[in-house]
């Protein structure tokens, strides 16, 4: 486990899954979810894929592999390459083992770095193959709710009607739009919110997601400039916490069995390129 310290935070980063597990003020007010019975995880990276193909089947060149749902990032262990007092950088790059389900040569770093009451986190992805490479990449952090139970909002920065993603209505292969469950783009949190599994807002429609407690004053704060922003509890199960997740990418369509590089919201890299983004989580 790695601590990070400043006037403001303390963090602690995890080797395995390269997971943020602790994110606590000055007065020792932890802010993560502490994983358990009803989410056993905290901040898990997804990587290569975010959400599930199908089956847990894909196909690259006709030929099949096999991923779990959100990759195999987070049950990876990661190497830490450096550190200084205010940031960690981990890394993890191809194996035996990762070669078997997902066949290409890459390094994937991710950094945490502290700044005030900001925690910057840093996804970088660079293509040591010889061919264009595939993949997605998504954060899935969990906050305690402020009243330690499932209540409060979200505000989101943008207050226009939005649309959210909604599974396969009336039998369809594609995801729907529907429209965002939001009142001047705040959301009311509560487990029929979650009926439909996560909330999925696409095609930037927003960059800052403020979650907030019942007076709406401000607990938690993350900004990203991903194409998906999606939200989640565990339903039906009044969990005390919830997932504010940056995603570069969505699940399978129903029934998709075309080729991994034509999947929804892929990114490509070519030989010697990379890729490189972040979100940042504001404490207060």
């Amino acid at each position: 486990m790695v601590e990070l310290k400043n006037e403001m935070l303390a963090i602690k980063v995890a080797e395995m899954g390269a997971e943020l597990q602790s994110v606590k003020d000055n007065e020792g007010r932890e802010y993560m979810w502490q994983a358990g019975e009803l989410w056993p995880r905290h901040s898990p990276i997804l990587f290569p894929i975010v959400c599930s193909v199908n089956n847990d089947t894909y196909r690259v060149d006709g030929k099949e592999y096999h991923l779990p749902r959100h990759g195999f990032a987070r049950d990876t262990m990661f190497t830490v390459v450096k550190q200084s007092d205010d940031k960690v950088t981990l890394a993890l790059h191809e194996s035996e083992d990762t070669l078997k389900v997902y066949p290409y040569r890459f390094n994937l770093a991710i950094s945490y770095r502290l700044e005030g009451n900001k925690i910057h986190v840093i996804w970088h992805v660079e293509n040591t193959d010889t061919r264009e490479i595939h993949f997605q990449i998504g954060g899935h952090p969990a906050f305690n709710m402020p009243s330690g139970k499932l209540d409060g909002m979200i505000k989101l920065d943008n207050e226009e009607p939005m649309d959210s993603l909604k599974s396969y209505i009336d039998g369809s292969n594609e995801m729907t739009e529907v429209p965002l469950e939001a009142d001047m783009g705040i959301m009311e949190i509560n487990n029929n919110l979650f009926r439909n599994d996560s909330v999925k807002i696409h095609k930037c429609q927003t960059h800052r997601a403020m979650l907030m407690d019942t007076n709406g004053d401000p607990a938690v704060t993350v900004d990203y400039k991903t194409p998906v922003i999606a939200f989640w509890s565990p339903y039906n199960k009044q969990a005390p916490f919830v997932c504010i997740e940056p995603w570069y990418g969505l699940g399978d369509p129903r029934g998709f069995d075309g080729e991994f590089k034509d999947k929804p919201l892929m990114n490509h890299l070519l030989p010697g390129s990379s890729f490189m983004s972040r979100y940042t989580i504001t404490i207060g």
